[in-house]
């Protein structure tokens, strides 16, 4: 049984401009925006297609591997994505720890709200938002405005 005699002419044309604009979104290697198909969307849409095709005669098997080809590239371009974002904060931080580490020993000057606090830095604290201690007190290497060369 074909899609065409289980859906009406107008949800037939409704899931392949779909499908179409989602082929189009994964060939440009951006993500579906808004109501485009995710990929949720298309493992449903590929579902409905294999229960309803006919056994007398099937989907292409090249047009088959083609959309199978695609979801495995959004997979690994999202897996990807979510690896270089992880890369990129623990990179940001380890610079910030690199900054704070050198400014021991040296004079800073430092916003605390509205109030700017100097003094030297007697330690660093390390993590993803290092902290140094200046009269007494903790606060993040974020903070920091200035620091003076002795």
């Amino acid at each position: 049984m074909a899609i065409s005699s289980v859906l009406s002419p107008a949800e037939a044309a409704d899931y392949a401009a779909q499908a179409d604009r989602f082929n189009r979104t994964l060939s440009e290697g951006k993500p579906p925006k808004g109501n485009a198909l995710g990929q949720e969307d298309f493992l449903k849409l590929l579902t409905k297609q294999l229960q309803y095709q006919d056994p007398m005669s099937p989907m292409d098997d090249k047009a088959f591997i083609a959309q199978m080809a695609q979801f495995s590239s959004l997979q690994h371009m999202n897996t990807m994505s979510a690896d270089i974002a992880k890369l990129t904060a623990l990179l940001s931080g380890r610079e910030a720890s690199s900054e704070a580490y050198s400014s021991l020993g040296k004079n800073v000057e430092i916003l605390d709200g509205e109030e700017t606090v100097q003094g030297k830095v007697m330690a660093v604290t390390r993590g993803a938002v290092p902290e140094i201690l200046v009269n007494g007190d903790m606060y993040p290497w974020e903070s920091v405005t200035r620091v003076f060369v002795e």
